[in-house]
């Protein structure tokens, strides 16, 4: 089972855009386009951070390096 985290940008804290909550599950999230999954290059898309809200499940996804993840 996923462990609950909470996450910051520099000393910005994330709270979720739709309850309000800070602490999330997270996971890697393929950021798959069409015209490379055609040429079966999907494994070569970009990646992001996916948290996912603990209360409401409410998906927030993140490119940047700097995402810090801290135990919640």
């Amino acid at each position: 089972m996923a462990k609950p985290v909470r996450a910051a940008i520099g000393d910005k804290w994330i709270t979720c855009l739709f309850c309000g909550g800070d602490v999330f599950r997270d996971r890697e999230v393929k950021l798959n386009s069409s015209g490379m999954e055609v040429m079966n290059l999907g494994w070569a898309n970009e990646s992001a951070t996916g948290l996912i809200c603990w209360n409401c499940g409410y998906v927030h996804l993140f490119t940047n390096d700097d995402l810090g993840l801290y135990k919640a």
